[in-house]
């Protein structure tokens, strides 16, 4: 639960979830992260595809990445780094055409069976860790030997914990905490980035 008791004004509730958000962030969390961007510094260096989903906040997530370092990256490195991220939640019009036409646990792993190759990257970024959609990306993913980065809120799915390459559980249950730090993630890797290469 975020709260044990319930607040008794709004300065304590923003406190208290201030508080939440910066100590959910641990240690190990830190060492992962590290991991993470020089992996995805060499993959972009070596010019692989990197595709990230998410659903409903977490996409908004998915798209602010691909924004971030497709232009952000891009100009502050003077095109040294030249991403090449594909957030699978972008198009409203074909994820609403599979949704319809086939199944909506099919909208992420239709998109990578058109646009993946092997040794691409997949990220996913979930809160609960069980939206069918990202365990079919997956599931999908390892079968075609892509290599996979996963964000996790709350919920330990076993099969996103033994697939992935990378791995982070925040291990805290409230989407609007998991949602932010999320967001901080992608920042703290793409700004890391931009200031490693604007030199």
């Amino acid at each position: 639960m975020l709260y044990q008791k319930k607040p008794v004004s709004s300065k304590d509730f923003f406190v208290n979830y201030n508080n939440k958000i910066r100590s959910a962030l641990k240690q190990n969390h830190f060492d992962e992260l590290v991991k993470i961007t020089k992996f995805l510094e060499t993959n972009i260096k070596n010019k692989k595809k990197i595709f990230v989903c998410g659903n409903g906040g977490s996409a908004a997530v998915a798209n602010h990445f691909m924004c971030d370092f497709n232009k952000g990256l891009k100009i502050s490195s003077k095109n040294k780094l030249i991403p090449k991220i594909i957030s699978l939640t972008n198009s409203v019009e074909l994820i609403t055409a599979i949704s319809n036409d086939i199944n909506f646990d099919e909208i992420f792993k239709f998109q990578l069976e058109n646009y993946s190759d092997k040794n691409d990257i997949l990220i996913v970024i979930s809160c609960s860790g069980n939206s069918k959609n990202i365990l079919k990306s997956i599931k999908y993913a390892k079968y075609k030997k892509l290599k996979i980065i996963s964000f996790v809120g709350f919920g330990k799915n076993n099969l996103i914990y033994k697939s992935s390459d990378y791995y982070i559980n925040l291990n805290i249950k409230n989407y609007g905490v998991c949602e932010d730090i999320f967001q901080s993630i992608m920042h703290m890797i793409s700004q890391y980035l931009r200031f490693k290469y604007s030199k």
